[in-house]
């Protein structure tokens, strides 16, 4: 059975953690430089751990940190050298981050968006497995198999796109949500009432290319409603927000 230790306690490794060992592998032991965050996912895998790491163990198949990206080369200073699987789970880190600390090392990259609060299925969350050789390359790709029916190898180069791709898809798309959110509540309507537009405009898209989805005033650039709206957003950086927006909008729509 492999033996895998995580670096990080964060929303990731709470998620990817408790689904490997859902899926039988052996989490032996979790770190954090957060005592409280390191304890609280040990216990709930039975494992041990710490915030301190000169006392991580070296006798781990796989080591997989799930840390910050800038404080990851901090961490890999001090790390012991040992025999195990070094990976990151980063889309915006290259593989070669490893290259100074380790001879065996790799990416397994997991997309999506994580909370501790809400454990995922990881059966349809696509994985993205690099590795310094071919032997682990294999190995970290059966292990992802076991946890998705979607197992794909992509480089550096092509992990940096796929998550600024990312960034735009999911981090942008919930900053609208807040701000919609915040219209809403200003005005005393529900936010929840945009639930059903919400979960359309991302289920149409599994069957239209998003630029053919795309609806609303900025596609046709009706300047009367949109002006409109503008007047309603007192706040200058939502105007400039909105017409930014409006503008890319337009250009694609036009371009397609």
């Amino acid at each position: 059975m492999t033996k895998i230790i995580f670096i990080g306690a964060g929303n990731l490794a709470t998620n990817l953690a408790t689904a490997m060992q859902q899926k039988g592998f052996e989490i032996v032991q979790i770190y954090s430089h957060t005592v409280a965050s390191a304890e609280k996912l040990a216990a709930t895998l039975n494992c041990s751990f710490t915030n301190v790491i000169s006392e991580i163990r070296t006798d781990a198949d796989l080591y997989i940190f799930s840390v910050k990206d800038a404080a990851l080369s901090s961490v890999l200073e001090e790390m012991q050298p040992n025999h195990g699987l070094w990976v990151h789970t980063a889309g915006s880190i290259p593989m070669d981050t490893f290259r100074p600390f380790t001879p065996r090392y790799g990416v397994f990259y997991p997309l999506q968006t994580f909370s501790k609060v809400r454990l995922l299925d990881f059966s349809d969350i696509p994985f993205f497995i690099e590795a310094h050789n071919e032997a682990d390359c294999r190995l970290l790709t059966e292990h992802a198999e076991k946890l998705s029916a979607k197992v794909y190898a992509a480089d550096s180069e092509q992990r940096k796109y796929l998550h600024l791709a990312a960034v735009f898809a999911c981090n942008f798309t919930n900053h609208m949500y807040a701000i919609a959110a915040q219209l809403t509540e200003q005005h005393g309507v529900p936010f929840d009432a945009l639930h059903p537009l919400i979960a359309e405009t991302a289920s149409k898209i599994r069957n239209l290319a998003p630029s053919e989805a795309q609806t609303g005033p900025a596609v046709r650039y009706d300047r009367n409603v949109m002006n409109k709206h503008l007047d309603l957003l007192h706040d200058e950086s939502l105007q400039q927000i909105y017409k930014d927006l409006s503008d890319s909008i337009f250009k694609f729509s036009n371009n397609k």
